[in-house]
Parts: C-alpha cells; sequence; structure tokens
C-alpha cells in the first residue's frame, strides 16, 4: 500500500493535505473532497431548480431546507460518482500524468476499500433524497443510471460531455419534482439549458489532458473540436443562455431572474474570449470559474422567488 500522505498532482495546497487525518485523506482524495468544485457544479443546476419552483408557486417557506439538503445530497452524491469515476478507470489513470498519483492507481486505497467507501457514501445521499416525496425520491434514483454509465462513454464516443451533461443537470429536474411533485415543460428545458452548459465547462476541462488521451485512446469533446473549440463553445454557453431564458420566460419570471441570467450570461462570454486552449493551467482556472457563473443566475432566481412570494 502506497503512503496515504501522498499528494494528488493535479490538486496541492489544499485542506486535505494538510489539516485532514492521514488515514482519512485517500477516501477524502477519492470524493473529490480536496477539490470541491465539481460538486459545486453538480449544486448548481439543483439550486436553479429549487429556486425557480419556488418562485413558480409563490411559496419559499420550504426553499431553505431544500437548499441545505440539496447542498448535502451534491456533495456526498459527487463523491459516490467520482470514486465509481476512479474505480472504472483506474487503469487508464495509470497511464495520464496527472491522474496516475489519484489514490487507486497510486495504491493507497484498494478496490475493495474503495468499493466499501461507495457504498457509505451512497447511503448518505439515500437518506437525504428519503427526506422529499415519494416522486422526487424515484427521480432522484434515476440518475443512478446515466452516472453508472457515465466513465466507460469516452471509450466509446466523442461526446462523453453529452452523457456527464445528463448526469450533471439531473438537479435541474429535482427542484421541481420537490416544490410540484412533477417534471413540467419548464423543468425539461432548465435541464437541457444546464447539459449545453455542463458540454460546454467539460470540454474546457478535458482540454487539460488532450495530448494524454491521444495516447491512450480515449474520446472527448475537447479532442473532436480541437483548434475550433471557441466556435463550440458559441453554440453551446449560447444554447445553455438561450435555453434558460427560455425556461425563465416559462416560468414568467421576474427582472431579478433575468438580472442573473445576464449576468451568467456575461461570464460565459468571457470564458470564451479569455480561453486558449494549449494552457492547461488557464483550462482550469475558466473551468472552475463556472462556480461563480452559476451562482450568479442563483442569485437572480433566488431574488425573483422571495419578490414573488412577498
Amino acid at each position: 500500500m502506497s503512503d496515504t500522505s501522498a499528494r494528488v498532482a493535479d490538486s496541492t495546497g489544499n485542506w486535505v493535505d494538510t489539516l485532514a487525518p492521514q488515514w482519512a485523506r485517500p477516501y477524502l482524495r477519492l470524493s473529490r473532497f480536496d477539490r470541491p468544485i465539481g460538486s459545486w457544479l453538480l449544486l448548481m443546476p439543483c439550486w436553479w431548480s429549487a429556486a425557480l419552483a419556488s418562485g413558480m408557486a409563490h411559496d419559499v417557506r420550504g426553499l431553505p431546507l431544500t437548499i441545505v439538503l440539496f447542498f448535502i445530497g451534491a456533495f456526498v452524491m459527487r463523491g459516490a460518482g467520482c470514486t465509481w469515476n476512479d474505480i472504472t478507470d483506474r487503469d487508464l489513470d495509470a497511464k495520464v500524468e496527472r491522474t496516475r498519483s489519484r489514490p487507486l492507481p497510486s495504491g493507497q486505497v484498494s478496490t475493495k476499500q474503495a468499493l466499501v467507501f461507495l457504498v457509505v457514501q451512497a447511503l448518505i445521499g439515500l437518506i437525504v433524497l428519503l427526506q422529499f416525496n415519494r416522486f422526487a425520491i424515484a427521480t432522484g434514483i434515476a440518475s443512478l443510471l446515466i452516472v453508472a454509465i457515465y466513465p466507460f462513454m469516452k471509450r466509446i464516443t466523442w461526446w462523453p460531455q453529452i452523457v456527464l451533461g445528463l448526469a450533471f443537470s439531473w438537479g435541474a429536474l429535482m427542484g421541481f419534482a420537490v416544490t410540484f411533485g412533477r417534471i413540467d415543460v419548464t423543468a425539461m428545458v432548465l435541464y437541457a439549458g444546464a447539459i449545453s452548459w455542463v458540454i460546454g465547462y467539460d470540454t474546457i476541462y478535458a482540454h487539460q489532458d488532450a495530448e494524454d488521451d491521444a495516447l491512450i485512446g480515449v474520446k472527448s469533446t475537447a479532442r473532436l473540436f480541437g483548434a475550433h473549440t471557441h466556435q463550440a463553445l458559441i453554440l453551446f454557453y449560447g444554447l445553455a443562455v438561450m435555453l434558460i431564458g427560455v425556461a425563465l420566460a416559462s416560468a414568467d419570471a421576474r427582472w431579478a431572474a433575468w438580472l442573473g441570467l445576464i449576468a451568467f450570461a456575461a461570464h460565459l462570454a468571457s470564458q470564451i474570449v479569455r480561453l486558449r486552449i494549449e494552457d492547461p493551467e488557464l483550462c482550469l482556472r475558466l473551468f472552475k470559474s463556472n462556480r461563480d457563473a452559476g451562482l450568479l443566475l442563483f442569485a437572480g432566481l433566488l431574488a425573483d422567488a422571495v419578490m414573488r412570494a412577498a
């Protein structure tokens, strides 16, 4: 077994490396608590839909608890998803410079230990899910099929980012399932907009590994788009803004929500302008900045919900 204090190459100087007990570090790294950006990105569509649905219902009394439960659920289930991803990708990760120091390929934990940890995280996620109505519980469980197949997509399609989008945008449906006990057209359009957003930002992320991916035969939209990435981002980020706008119009959103969407759109536009695909560090910074883009939109939707409930 490798030294559990060994750090992951693309995540250093974080609280896990400096503060967490040594025995816990490999597990916290498996669930990406050393780099929580993915949890935030999974959370954003959850919060968007919760706020938008509450605004439509003109009732925000249950919104604070929903926000907290979604926060816990997103961090735990993203951890479970990453653990599953690392289990399925352990051989590929060993061949990529950026990922070979992760807990499984580096031997900090065994596959059996990782599977047990996966089950523990899934059970915590289930406890959170059981706080909601039956329809929301069923909707949440349905997402697990997409999560399960995602790690295999980069082996068979140039578009694994679409499957990631289906999984990471699922929260856009959950707020409506929790609030109304159903999924309507507004929820589906919001979901489609979130998927377009995910395809865009994960293409930026994938450019970090484009050269290694080409060597080992892993496919991605970063490799597919290549020098045309800027044009592809204009398309997918543009679709995201347009579709989310359609959802806001369908929900009869007020000016605060539209202001949030404008700020969101401006942030995405700035990413496209600044992007240089040959600069991995910049790609990572721009990818991470999508949390702030998502929070800008959420702030507008939350203000709108409060205004409509007053």
